[in-house]
């Protein structure tokens, strides 16, 4: 049976038909087909302890648009959008590891061409801030991870001292594999809820981190986005972001399990498994740069 929030929606022509969309962590996502074609609506409500603003996602999901990387915004309302469905591959780890060129030139241009399209008050996108903020709201919310939060807030603030000036350009933030959608032709990005300005590394680091990416399939992103090798320097600051995405999944986790619940998500065990390839990845940094 389709729930009346759907079927109340005005934007529909003609008889529709709708089928849950699984996989999302913190929204309800149908795939709805009517006389017009097929869209996808999204349902969730604003969550500031997450920094999510559903009218600003709705601003930068037109503008992605407009700049030619998302889907068309077909409707919206507090609490839902409509956007046209694009049929294609949703990708996984192993297509982002695949095809790391590819994925840089997307960055590159991303990052180069957004700005122009979005509007009204800027928000900034820092990791860091992120961290704290979240270790802010698993301090005073009764989390089973509070006793660790000393620890993470100090390896938070030796990855933050690790950075590298770079320019400011408008990034995605969220780049996990099914973001990225592959319609044989060309990439799109969706989900924009941490879509904002800040540098080009969290998008480079967190692609990488989220993927999986080997160091040559790492190179090959680089390259692709700079067009040049990296420096000595950006790649200990891009090593230390990967930890810092990688730590800032888990605490999204971590403060998720207080907030929210979704239809088979498993909030704490998902922090785990970032909290894992977190001490793996902060290996790796020691083998290659030393200790921070």
């Amino acid at each position: 049976m389709i729930p009346d929030s759907i079927t109340a929606l005005p934007c529909w022509q003609g008889v529709i038909t709708a089928e849950p969309l699984h996989g999302g962590l913190s929204n309800e996502i149908w795939k709805v087909s009517d006389d017009a074609g097929g869209h996808v609506v999204r349902f969730g409500q604003d969550y500031p302890f997450h920094h999510v603003d559903r009218a600003r996602e709705v601003m930068t999901a037109r503008a992605a648009h407009a700049a030619g990387f998302g889907p068309a915004v077909e409707y919206a309302a507090p609490g839902v959008s409509v956007v046209a469905f694009v049929p294609s591959h949703t990708w996984g780890a192993e297509d982002v590891r695949g095809q790391p060129d590819r994925v840089g030139r997307l960055l590159r241009d991303f990052h180069q061409g957004m700005a122009a399209h979005v509007a009204g008050p800027a928000f900034l996108f820092w990791p860091f801030h992120v961290i704290r903020d979240y270790a802010r709201t698993l301090d005073t919310g009764g989390s089973p991870f509070a006793a660790d939060l000393p620890d993470y807030l100090i390896l938070s603030e030796r990855l933050e001292a690790a950075q590298v000036p770079m320019p400011i350009v408008f990034g995605h933030h969220d780049l996990l594999p099914a973001n990225f959608l592959d319609d044989g032709q060309r990439l799109w990005l969706i989900d924009y809820e941490y879509a904002g300005f800040g540098t080009a590394m969290f998008d480079l680091a967190g692609v990488a981190s989220n993927a999986g990416m080997s160091g040559p399939e790492t190179e090959e992103l680089l390259q692709a986005y700079f067009g040049r090798p990296p420096t000595p320097a950006f790649r200990r600051a891009f090593d230390a972001m990967q930890c810092a995405s990688l730590l800032r999944e888990a605490m999204w986790a971590m403060v998720s399990d207080i907030h929210l619940s979704a239809p088979g998500a498993d909030y704490r065990a998902y922090a785990g498994e970032n909290l894992q390839r977190l001490a793996a990845a902060l290996g790796d940094f020691t083998r290659k740069h030393g200790t921070l």
